[in-house]
């Protein structure tokens, strides 16, 4: 297929499906939500029913309601059209409650504004009755059109709610139920270590009651959790697990859900072939329940594995099918990924008219709702529809735009990460205060019984033991406190080498992708340029335009230099710092001198990189900040031991009053990988001395 387009267009269509990166939905949802699967049909039971119960006997009406959980699942619009007369002449009692939640559920694929209209009228009635379980099925469900609509944040905050009330009930079913579906949300907040901690709290209590439909929920969420820290084998295990037993209780919508989310498995273990298998299994049987949350996300997923494969011809079909479903329920972002696949498949057909269309509409919808990835994604393809047609200006201006979203996206990954370990460690200090507060409590309960024996021998021993246990537990706290620095030194050093892999890798591409393909493009315009006629004022838009791209590729390549300096991998630290020096200072009004001894021994390259980010953060702050004209660099080694200095004869600041900013915060992160000691001076008016000693390891 690449060989039917003109070699432009084949280099930019093998690009896009490296960038392309839709989402790889996952479908936790809650547990024990609405009534159980039902083989009637309502329109069958209801007129039998009344036939034979006399129409005054509220009791009966109750009867009739309870029995709905059997009766409901596989209704049709008659079947609502049923509940709601039924809901017009309802009592206020428990009964309505039920039939509230009914009619939620069925609402919610479709119309989850509906389903929380309905679900909030269950929890006044609820309210009211004080009916508790009521009440706790309010949070679940509520939760699950929450989700729908992808407000995970709200989903878990109300789940947290959810597990207070539950508590306070003490109703151990509905405890596990709740903690199961924090778990969820954790899952949709991509919060993996969260989500299995709670699956796990919660996982016991159902396996020991035997309750497979419940067991199908939390295995297939297990699933999803282990695929996403890329355990795929364990991943596909707990979704053959969820799937044996959907398929043991014939229920279509619970085997449609395992299939979509195996088929994510295979699709990020590479398998495409079983994956589109699984796919369009789940495809047929979200087809057959007309359900508009399967679909959408299973039509997105096919496409996504055709993108990569470079199957273009594949695509209309499912993205045009895709983006129906997902303008019928409102789902902005998958809106945006299936413009996006059908404006690179008219692409790939040439016709750019139409691919226009597809991503203009595709980038408003990415950049009103801040979809950072899918802006990107439609601003690149704008670009090369630009460039496709000639107009230099409008490609270099969604170019431009691409590249600066492509790297606002990166941080803000990094940033999320970071947030998120912090939260973590903070939320582990207060259980572990907690714990050792409630053990503390215990073992004064305990000391006050035996105190109250009275006996002097009892006393003794009392004594000894409480001796010894404060010793113990100083101990156990001193081990507690050093096993959370080295989680803590871990996690740094998990985010410091992620990041530097990611500057890495996107300097490469920077460097050789696209830096390449700017240098063609400009080869390619200079020998057009000599085999042109073009006129004065036509001749000075041809060069603006090359001077642009040799601005372009001058930016680019700086971008990638500062992201991963050449000279650090090949040549060592002592030469990176001095060229970045150098360059940093060239054509200046202050001076940067030097002093760099002892880095002729090669160190670990992660602790190259990291000495190397330390000193750019300090020197960029000195320039940025300082408004200094001497600026000193030092780096001395020294056996084991390495000092770095920083200092500058600007401005200084009160160090009382300053607020620490990220880029000190991430000096501070990367002097603790070091395991070092940050010092920092400064009178205002006088300047500023940042000296950092740390211990490195011998490298030869």
């Amino acid at each position: 297929m690449v060989s039917m387009i003109d070699p432009v267009s084949a280099t930019n269509l093998h690009l896009f499906p490296a960038l392309y990166n839709p989402p790889n939905p996952c479908f936790p949802y809650p547990l024990n939500r609405g009534f159980c699967s039902g083989t009637l049909q309502l329109a069958q039971v209801i007129p039998t029913f009344i036939k034979i119960t006399p129409v005054n006997n509220r009791s009966c009406i109750v009867c009739l309601l309870l029995l709905l959980p059997a009766l409901l699942r596989a209704q049709t619009n008659t079947g609502k059209d049923s509940l709601l007369q039924l809901l017009r002449t309802a009592k206020e009692d428990t009964g309505k409650v039920l039939l509230l939640n009914e009619l939620g559920y069925l609402a919610e694929n479709n119309n989850p504004e509906e389903a929380k209209y309905y679900y909030k009228q269950s929890l006044q009635l609820s309210e009211k009755l004080d009916y508790k379980m009521g009440i706790l099925k309010y949070y679940s469900n509520y939760t699950a059109a929450l989700n729908m609509q992808g407000r995970y944040d709200s989903g878990l905050l109300l789940n947290k709610e959810a597990l207070t009330v539950a508590e306070k009930f003490g109703i151990k079913d509905r405890i596990a139920v709740v903690q199961h579906n924090i778990a969820a949300s954790y899952i949709y907040l991509e919060d993996f270590e969260s989500a299995l901690s709670w699956h796990l709290k919660s996982l016991p209590y159902f396996e020991s009651s035997k309750d497979d439909g419940r067991l199908s929920v939390i295995y297939d969420n297990m699933g999803i959790v282990y695929r996403e820290v890329k355990l795929y084998d364990k991943a596909i295990e707990f979704h053959e697990k969820a799937l044996a037993i959907a398929r043991r209780n014939k229920n279509e919508f619970d085997i449609g859900i395992v299939l979509s989310n195996m088929g994510n498995d295979y699709t990020s273990a590479g398998n495409y072939p079983r994956a589109l298998e699984v796919l369009h299994e789940a495809l047929a049987i979200g087809r057959k329940l007309g359900d508009d949350f399967i679909l959408k996300n299973v039509l997105l997923n096919i496409g996504n594995i055709y993108i990569k494969q470079g199957m273009y011809d594949s695509l209309p079909a499912y993205a045009t099918e895709g983006l129906a479903v997902s303008r019928r329920v409102g789902d902005s972002l998958t809106i945006a990924s299936n413009l996006y696949a059908l404006g690179l498949y008219h692409l790939y057909k040439k016709d750019y008219s139409k691919s226009m269309a597809l991503a203009e509409e595709g980038f408003r919808i990415a950049e009103q709702n801040r979809y950072l990835e899918k802006w990107q994604l439609h601003a690149g393809l704008l670009s090369e529809l630009w460039l496709a047609q000639g107009d230099f200006k409008q490609y270099d201006k969604y170019n431009r735009l691409s590249v600066q979203l492509s790297e606002q996206f990166f941080n803000q990954g990094m940033q999320k990460n970071a947030q998120l370990l912090d939260k973590k460690y903070e939320t582990r200090q207060k259980e572990q205060q907690l714990q050792l507060q409630q053990a503390t409590i215990k073992q004064q309960h305990t000391l006050n019984y035996i105190l109250g024996g009275g006996m002097l021998a009892l006393l003794l021993i009392a004594g000894l033991v409480y001796r010894n246990y404060q010793q113990k537990r100083r101990l156990q706290q001193q081990q507690i406190n050093e096993l959370e620095q080295e989680k803590l030194l871990l996690a740094t050093q998990s985010i410091l080498k992620g990041q530097e892999e990611e500057r890495s890798r996107m300097a490469k591409d920077l460097h050789d992708g696209l830096g390449g393909l700017l240098s063609g493009v400009k080869l390619q315009l200079g020998a057009m340029k000599g085999n042109l006629i073009l006129s004065e004022e036509h001749a000075r838009v041809f060069n603006n335009a090359l001077g642009k791209l040799d601005e372009s590729i001058s930016e680019m390549r700086r971008v990638a230099h500062n992201m991963m300096p050449e000279a650090l991998m090949k040549l060592g630290l002592q030469q990176a710092l001095q060229d970045y020096c150098d360059g940093l200072s060239e054509g200046q009004s202050f001076k940067i001198n030097t002093e760099f001894h002892g880095l002729e021994q090669r160190m670990t390259p992660s602790t190259e990189v990291v000495v190397y980010r330390i000193v750019q953060e300090l020197l960029n702050n000195a320039v940025k900040h300082s408004g200094a004209t001497v600026i000193l660099a030092q780096v001395m080694r020294q056996e084991n031991g390495l000092s770095i200095t920083v200092e500058d004869n600007g401005r200084g600041f009160d160090k009382e009053q300053v607020v620490q900013g990220a880029g000190l915060k991430n000096i501070r992160s990367r002097v603790d990988y070091l395991q070092g000691q940050l010092d920092i001076q400064s009178v205002p008016g006088k300047g500023t001395s940042v000296h950092i000693e740390c211990t490195i390891e011998m490298h030869g």
